[in-house]
């Protein structure tokens, strides 16, 4: 008993030191974020740090957590409904033990909408946090850390899945690949599966509890002017947050998923 407290402690321990973003690719990209709104900043880091061990941000700029991989950055805001059955549904993290970490998420109260056998043949669930965010759970049983960024979760009808892909891979260098039987692309630090939906969403991230995602990108300023320059139009365009530290840029994919580019955020 001693001796795995000791190991379970120790794990907890890297965990800090592991919280990181991703290097970017060659394209200066890697994952970054989720942005959620929320009802309960204080609910949410709760959750988050209780469930997956996910640690404060070293910066006091942001409302947030980080697990390795990737930071979940939060807003206070109303929200018009929850993820699920939105164009981007919702995202995924590993952990090396599902059972263990459903059991945690039961005992807190929390939702657990069902488990299956995921599409890479591992043991996979969907859970509901705070505020209808929905998060999927697969199991790796060599995972060191509770938890990991794994993938964001795209859903569409037949054929525009693949038109969505290829406007990732294209627009951030992601490179194209499988992930069980989905359609899927790889970007430094996430997996971004792409879904066909049974009934496609027509309703877009901004809004709802996840309202966006963040890509971290090296030379922000210089990758915006380059996607201008393929006509990619932008929300928000390119500017500098001094206060923060930080640069971004917002834009919407081609199905309604609204996504910000950070310069950075690494520093959180």
């Amino acid at each position: 008993m001693r001796l795995a407290l000791a190991l379970s402690a120790a794990s907890l321990l890297l965990v800090p030191a592991q919280a990181q973003l991703a290097a970017p690719n060659a394209a200066g990209v890697a994952m970054g974020h989720v942005h959620l709104n929320v009802k309960d900043i204080d609910a949410q880091k709760k959750f988050w740090m209780e469930q997956f061990a996910a640690v404060p941000l070293k910066k006091e700029n942001l409302q947030g957590v980080k697990i390795p991989g990737m930071l979940i950055l939060f807003s206070k805001k109303d929200y018009s409904g929850g993820s699920e059955n939105t164009m981007m549904d919702h995202f995924g993290l590993k952990v090396p033990s599902l059972s263990a970490a459903l059991k945690r998420v039961k005992e807190a109260g929390f939702t657990v909408q069902r488990e299956f056998k995921g599409t890479e043949g591992f043991p996979n669930a969907y859970i509901f946090g705070p505020d209808e965010v929905k998060i999927e759970l697969q199991e790796d049983t060599a995972l060191p850390f509770p938890a990991i960024a794994y993938h964001l979760h795209f859903m569409n009808g037949a054929g525009d899945q693949l038109k969505l892909l290829d406007w990732y891979a294209k627009t951030f260098s992601a490179v194209v690949k499988k992930r069980g039987e989905h359609d899927a692309a790889d970007l430094p630090g996430i997996n971004l599966t792409f879904g066909i939906a049974r009934k496609p969403p027509t309703i877009g991230t901004k809004g709802r509890s996840i309202d966006h995602i963040g890509f971290e990108v090296k030379n922000l300023e210089a990758f915006c002017k380059k996607l201008e320059a393929n006509g990619v139009k932008f929300d928000v365009a390119y500017r500098k947050i001094p206060a923060a530290g930080i640069s971004l840029a917002f834009l919407t994919d081609p199905f309604g998923t609204y996504i910000e580019l950070t310069e950075g955020l690494d520093q959180y």
